[in-house]
C-alpha cells in the first residue's frame, strides 16, 4: 500500500507498488546525509557520483550564493555571460587536444544527445546523407532519453523493453584481444557508409555493471576510427573529474575523441549542468554561410550562471586541493577494504578502479533487503544488478570509508 509521504511523486528506478518508505534527506555535510528521523547515513555513492568534494564545501556555496544575489539565469541565446565563457575556456584547457568548443546542456542524457545530433548533422553538411547510425558496445550505458536509450545494450540493459522501437543501433563487442578486434574492424569497414560515429565509455561501463576496460581497448577503438574516418564519441559523465584516478579517463589511453561529453561531478554535486566538447574540424563542418548548417539545439536553462559558477568553483577545488592524491590513496584504501569480500561465497570478483570499488555477485541479490540492512549500519548504498559499489566523495574520511568497506563486508557474511 502506498504511503503518505509517496503520494504525489513518481520515483526513478523504482516499482512503487513494492518499494519500501524512501529515506527523507533534511541536511547534508561532508560524506553525511542527515534524515528527518534524527539518522545519519555515510554516504558511498556520492549522490550518483555527483559530490566529489563532499556535500556543502564552502568554497562551492560561497561561488553560488554570490552568482545567486547577482544573476542566477538569464538565456544563452544571443547573449553570453562570465561564469559561462570562463568555464568554456577552463574545459577546453584541461581536455587534451583540440577539444575547444563547448556546448552547454542541462543533463548527462542531453549531453549525449547532442552529441549524437552533431555526429549527424556533422556528416550531413559534409553531403553524407546516410550516416545516422552508431555502433556502442555491449553492457553500455548513456542515459535514459530516447536516442540514448537505442546506444545501451537491447539485451541485458533496463531498456530492453524499448527494443524494435528505438532507433536501431549497432551492438559491438569490446576489441579487447586479437580475435574481437579483427571483428570489430570487420564490423566499421562493413557498416561505415550508414555510420556516423562510435560511442563509448572509457575504462568503466558505470550503469552497465561497472565493468572495467584497459587503456588499450580504448586506444584500440580511437585507432580503428580514425583509421576508417569515423567519428569517435567518448561519454565521460561518469568517469570525468577524477573518478578513474586522472581528470579525464581518455588520458590514461593518451586519445583525443571527437566529441567528448561531461556531466555528474562537474558541479561538484551542487546543481545539473553538462556540456559536450567538440574539436575544431567538427565545428568547422557547422561554420558556413548557409544558416541551416546551425546546429539546431538549445535547452531552455543551458548554461545557467548559478550552475556554471559553481562549476567553476569545482575546477578551483581540483586546482587548489589534492583531488587525484586523494584518489589514488582511495584506490589502496578500497582495495584493502573490499579484498575480504571476494573469499567469501557468492562473490565473483572484487575490482578497484580509482574512487570506484566494486563487488561483483554471482547472481542479484535482493536490493530492497540489501538496501535495508545497509541502512540499519548506517550506510547508504544503492546496489542494483549483480554489483554492489562504492563511488564515494573524494574527501571521505579513512574511518567513514572503513565503516563502509567493512559494512558490505559484514552483510555479504550474512
Amino acid at each position: 500500500m502506498e504511503n503518505k509521504l509517496t503520494k504525489h511523486i513518481w520515483l526513478p528506478y523504482t516499482q512503487m507498488k513494492l518499494a519500501n518508505e524512501p529515506l527523507q534527506a533534511v541536511a547534508t555535510q561532508g560524506s553525511h546525509i542527515t534524515l528527518a528521523d534524527g539518522g545519519n547515513l555515510i554516504d558511498g555513492v556520492a549522490s550518483w557520483w555527483t559530490a566529489c568534494h563532499g556535500y556543502n564545501h564552502p568554497h562551492i556555496l560561497q561561488a553560488m550564493q554570490k552568482q545567486l544575489q547577482q544573476m542566477p539565469h538569464v538565456m544563452f541565446g544571443g547573449i553570453v555571460h562570465e561564469p559561462a565563457l570562463k568555464l568554456a575556456a577552463r574545459l577546453a584547457a584541461l581536455a587534451p587536444g583540440d577539444l575547444n568548443r563547448v556546448f552547454f546542456v542541462d543533463s548527462g542524457s542531453i549531453a549525449v544527445e547532442v552529441a549524437l545530433k552533431m555526429a549527424v548533422q556533422y556528416w550531413l553538411n559534409k553531403g553524407q546523407k546516410d550516416r545516422n547510425r552508431f555502433i556502442s558496445f555491449r553492457n553500455g550505458y548513456h542515459g535514459d532519453t530516447m536516442a540514448c536509450m537505442s546506444l545501451c545494450d537491447p539485451d541485458e540493459g533496463m531498456h530492453a523493453h524499448f527494443k524494435g522501437w528505438l532507433p536501431e543501433q549497432i551492438i559491438a563487442e569490446q576489441p579487447v584481444d586479437n580475435a574481437s578486434t579483427a571483428i570489430f574492424e570487420a564490423l566499421l569497414n562493413q557498416e561505415k557508409h550508414r555510420l556516423a560515429g562510435v560511442v563509448i565509455e572509457p575504462l568503466v561501463q558505470g550503469v552497465g555493471g561497472m565493468k572495467f576496460h584497459a587503456p588499450e581497448v580504448l586506444r584500440k577503438v580511437a585507432e580503428l576510427c580514425a583509421k576508417h574516418g569515423m567519428l569517435l564519441i567518448v561519454d565521460e559523465i561518469f568517469t570525468g573529474f577524477g573518478r578513474t584516478g586522472t581528470m579525464f579517463a581518455i588520458e590514461q589511453a593518451g586519445i583525443v575523441p571527437d566529441i567528448l561529453c561531461l556531466g555528474k561531478a562537474l558541479t561538484g554535486g551542487t546543481m545539473t549542468l553538462a556540456a559536450t566538447l567538440a574539436r575544431d574540424h567538427v565545428f568547422d563542418a557547422f561554420w558556413s554561410d548557409d544558416a541551416n548548417a546551425a546546429l539546431m539545439h538549445g535547452p531552455t536553462y543551458m548554461a545557467n550562471p548559478l550552475a556554471c559558477a559553481a562549476a567553476n568553483a569545482s575546477l578551483d577545488l581540483f586546482e587548489r586541493e589534492p583531488r587525484l592524491q586523494q584518489v589514488k590513496k582511495l584506490e589502496s584504501l578500497m582495495r584493502q577494504g573490499l579484498e575480504p569480500c571476494r573469499k567469501l561465497p557468492g562473490i565473483v570478483d572484487v575490482r578497484v578502479m580509482g574512487a570506484i570499488g566494486v563487488v561483483q555477485l554471482d547472481k542479484p541479490p535482493d536490493h530492497i533487503a540489501l538496501r535495508q540492512k545497509l541502512i540499519e549500519r548506517g550506510v547508504w548504498v544503492r546496489s542494483f544488478g549483480d554489483i554492489i559499489y562504492l563511488t564515494p566523495a573524494f574527501t571521505i574520511g579513512e574511518g567513514e570509508l572503513e565503516k563502509l568497506t567493512q559494512t558490505i563486508c559484514a552483510i555479504m557474511q550474512v
